[in-house]
């Protein structure tokens, strides 16, 4: 069986499918969502340290802008249901839904059982740069997170300044559980600004420099109330290698927006999902 068959070209050469057709996903009123971006006003705001994290209240109804304020900078996120941490951003359906990076009027998928969207990304400032030629985006729903465990087992040596530990810091602080209680939340995340692709010929996971500057955001709609936690990687612009003290690396900013009063009238939070839960038993 491992003979290369006659009509090798012809298997090849079968169109894919898409998984997840999309068409019956509810649709994002994007011109409902312009309209009230127009009556925001800042409410709160936490600047991210170099190689540290930080973590940020989102009410349900209010906007998070995550700033490129100083250098060219990535960001790890992970969004919690802000009242139940068990609900958390699930970076892989949301991979499946909308593709390998995300941008305006896509969405952010929760985890199962509950299953809806989150957020709703409603401004990214890098939507001009498309796919590469090199097949590189922005905004990866497709990598993890830079972590001890794979720096360890790469370099048999500790880093305690990768995303992975940055993330499990802020929330322990933040929520009060230990580093171990908070760590078993942490999750694959979405890597803000990151420019990353697979190569073409191994179909490794590559980065490139971030083509963020400072001034550039990007803006998510929060659909439910959230905690947003996010690492400032210490790769830098992930141009060269990240896990190290080596990539010069920048703050980022959350900062917390609220609509007018009667703006949201006429919008509803997306209920769980309806899925029933009996597995067929």
């Amino acid at each position: 069986m491992t003979d290369i068959p006659h009509d090798a070209d012809a298997r090849r050469a079968v169109a894919p499918v898409i998984c997840y057709p999309t068409d019956g996903l509810p649709v994002a009123d994007m011109q409902f969502y312009a309209k009230v971006r127009e009556t925001l006003t800042s409410v709160s705001r936490v600047t991210v340290p170099p190689r540290d994290a930080a973590a940020i209240s989102v009410p349900a109804g209010q906007f998070l802008r995550i700033h490129s304020v100083e250098g060219s900078q990535v960001g790890d996120l992970n969004l919690f249901n802000a009242n139940d941490l068990s609900e958390r951003f699930y970076s892989g359906k949301t991979r499946a839904l909308h593709g390998t990076h995300v941008t305006t009027g896509e969405r952010l998928w929760s985890s199962f059982p509950s299953m809806r969207p989150m957020a709703t990304i409603t401004y990214d400032t890098l939507n001009w740069y498309g796919i590469d030629q090199y097949g590189g985006s922005v905004h990866d729903v497709i990598g993890t997170r830079c972590d001890p465990y794979t720096g360890r087992l790469l370099s048999g040596e500790d880093y305690h300044h990768c995303c992975h530990s940055n993330l499990t810091r802020a929330l322990a602080a933040h929520s009060g559980l230990s580093l171990a209680e908070a760590e078993h939340h942490v999750h694959d995340v979405l890597n803000v600004f990151m420019c990353t692709g697979f190569t073409r010929d191994t179909g490794q996971y590559f980065m490139k420099a971030s083509p963020v500057r400072p001034g550039d955001y990007i803006e998510i709609f929060a659909e439910i109330d959230l905690l947003a936690v996010l690492s400032a990687c210490p790769g830098g612009d992930c141009s060269a290698e990240h896990s190290s003290d080596a990539a010069a690396c920048y703050p980022l900013e959350m900062e917390v927006l609220r609509p007018a009063d009667g703006t949201l009238d006429r919008w509803v939070p997306p209920t769980k999902n309806k899925y029933d839960l009996s597995h067929g038993a």
